[in-house]
């Protein structure tokens, strides 16, 4: 049976889903117990119900006209099955106190829609809870309740310390049974599980299930290094891959939902892809480290700063760039007005720009869109480049209506891909359109020959085209030869 993703926090309505993090930063032997450490950090975690009301699913289906006493009735309403009408459902999760006077963390999945909010504390208190903020694109929600004394708050480690291998503890509430504590190591760290754009998860083997959504992952300090968020599971059930969103990165989150009820981040106005052998043989470069900018907003703040299409983006603001993921995590850290350096490979040479950080204000994502949708194929082709695969035409008024490009697009269209090709295996289709091949601009088929055939003559091994696809620019490296 495949693994799958489950989020983990008990529902009568849906799955949903859990995870978590790692551990302390010095090696240490294995503890005998951890039964200290779990009396101490009980009481900072809680347990979250959250409720909501669902409507009607179906009409009701009325019975027909029989009398009252009639063994009929009960035979109908058998046939018919239960009527759906509103009803109340429950969701049960995981949270954690972060600040004396009532604030506490937990997974945005596991309140997401509800319509009442109950934390219930280790001493069995219950109290409700009001929502403060909640960011879709972490995972993650900041509640608030009105207690009478000061809690006993947790406090965030530093995530970038743990290690593989560190021993962790989980607190959580699995399947609704109340408080309790797992244990594990980290087994591995920055995981992608396609969450979400700033997916860098800690990967534990500590168990959890439905219901530890929203808890914490604590070092052997007691502090917290991550928030369980997801599990890879073939059933729902642990199979010790847990996942949990890392401390650093939570820490800034819930800052700025207390301070402003969402997470504001940082934006430059670039879309940007991997970079893979092939599109670094093509740019010149001798590793796949860095994110290589594919478009640039018209005066965002990259645009102003000089930045170009094809610019393989290697630091940011004194941080290096390690691959395509790190970018838009480092972006969206950043200070809003904040002025920074960003290191730039252009044509084999380095370049240091400068730009302000502005604020991001849409949900459209930093990276390029590597598979769209094909168009149909094309009925007839106009040029046909056979090594590669690829028949190419001009983009005339019949082109734009049966492939249906905007009239500001350019360059040449794919009318067709021999299956197998080289174009092929690079995923090009009928109506992608070549903007560039070897940075250079095309708008005829001979341009693409002319460009391809010169880049064989003088050695290199990989034509690099600038492809727009529906409207996203991304660089496409055909191996030549």
């Amino acid at each position: 049976m495949p693994f799958r993703l489950f989020r983990a926090c008990n529902s009568l309505v849906a799955l949903v889903f859990f995870a978590m993090q790692f551990g302390g930063a010095a090696a240490r032997p294995a503890p005998d117990s951890f039964a200290d450490l779990a009396g101490k950090l009980l009481p900072t975690v809680v347990n979250i119900a959250s409720s909501e009301t669902l409507k009607q699913t179906q009409p009701k289906t009325e019975l027909p006209d029989i009398p009252p006493d009639s063994p009929l009735g009960e035979l109908f309403k058998n046939f018919l099955g239960p009527q759906q009408g509103p009803r109340h459902v429950t969701s049960l999760g995981t949270g954690f106190i972060v600040d004396p006077s009532g604030l506490i963390v937990t997974n945005n999945h596991v309140i997401e829609d509800a319509e009442h909010i109950t934390a219930t504390f280790n001493d069995g208190t219950s109290l409700p809870a009001k929502l403060i903020g909640r960011d879709e694109k972490t995972d993650l929600a900041l509640l608030k309740v009105n207690a009478k004394k000061p809690l006993p708050a947790a406090h965030f480690g530093d995530s970038d310390q743990a290690r593989v291998g560190d021993w962790v503890i989980a607190i959580g509430n699995p399947f609704g049974l109340g408080s309790t504590v797992t244990a594990g190591i980290v087994s591995a760290r920055n995981r992608n599980i396609n969450a979400g754009p700033y997916d860098e998860f800690i990967q534990t083997d500590a168990p959890i299930n439905r219901g530890n959504s929203g808890g914490p992952l604590f070092d052997m300090d007691g502090a917290v290094i991550g928030v369980n968020s997801a599990i890879y599971s073939p059933s729902g059930g642990s199979v010790g891959i847990g996942f949990s969103i890392p401390s650093n990165l939570v820490r800034s989150v819930v800052d700025q939902l207390r301070k402003y009820g969402v997470a504001r981040r940082g934006w430059i106005g670039v879309r940007i892809q991997e970079v893979t052998d092939d599109l670094a043989e093509g740019l010149g470069v001798k590793n796949r480290s860095g994110a290589l900018v594919t478009s640039v907003t018209p005066k965002g703040p990259a645009a102003k700063a000089g930045i170009e299409n094809g610019d393989l983006v290697v630091g940011f603001d004194g941080k290096s760039v390690g691959d395509s993921r790190a970018l838009p995590r480092i972006v969206a850290d950043t200070p809003i007005g904040k002025t920074v350096n960003v290191e730039v490979m252009r044509k084999g040479q380095k370049k240091t720009m400068r730009l302000t950080v502005a604020k991001l204000e849409d949900e459209k994502p930093m990276h390029a869109q590597a598979h769209p949708a094909a168009p149909a194929p094309a009925a007839k082709s106009r040029s046909r480049i056979s090594e590669l695969g690829l028949s190419l035409a001009p983009i005339d008024a019949d082109a734009r209506a049966q492939f249906k490009l905007s009239g500001g697009i350019k360059g040449v269209v794919v009318t067709d891909v021999t299956p197998d090709s080289p174009a092929w295996d690079k995923n090009l289709r009928p109506g992608d359109v070549i903007v560039q091949v070897q940075s250079q601009a095309v708008h005829t088929p001979e341009d693409v020959a002319r460009q391809i055939e010169a880049g064989i003559k003088s050695g290199k091994k990989v034509a690099l085209l600038l492809v727009n696809r529906g409207g996203d620019l991304t660089y496409v490296a055909l191996k030549l030869g």
